[in-house]
């Protein structure tokens, strides 16, 4: 049923909550989120539906990217989300780290870099030009 209701919410066709809904929600845009999907579902067999022990399909693969993402973007606890998808304190837990882990194996190399000082200096100097000094201290580079 959880996944139904997500599914209704944001990914239908005639989804409940808009485009900028679905950025709000999930700090992305949805091809992103679509992307992102894909990727771990290709390399981690953990983000792929599976039955359970009872036979029942398991949790979708859309419910366990979006519950990492949740607990990341808003640093959500466990008991805060835990009446929407019914998962165990255990199993959400094990979905952030499975998700962690695939998502640096996935993006490293592309994303994951250490930047190289001439890219911190031209930061530096575009980001002065704008007045965001300190930015480059921020985590997300958004406050300053």
């Amino acid at each position: 049923m959880a996944h139904e209701t997500l599914m209704n919410n944001y990914f239908n066709s005639n989804s409940t909550y808009t485009k900028e809904g679905f950025r709000c929600h999930f700090q992305m845009r949805r091809h992103v989120f679509e992307r992102l999907l894909h990727d771990v579902q290709h390399v981690n067999p953990y983000f792929r539906q599976k039955m359970d022990r009872v036979g029942r399909p398991g949790f979708s693969p859309y419910q366990k990217v979006a519950i990492a993402l949740q607990m990341q973007a808003y640093a959500s606890p466990v008991d805060v989300i835990d009446d929407t998808y019914g998962m165990s304190e255990f199993t959400y837990i094990d979905n952030l780290i499975e998700f962690c882990h695939t998502v640096i194996q996935i993006y490293k190399e592309e994303y994951l870099c250490e930047p190289k000082q001439v890219d911190l200096d031209q930061l530096f100097r575009k980001v002065e030009d704008c007045g965001f000094l300190g930015m480059i201290e921020s985590l997300d580079c958004m406050h300053w």
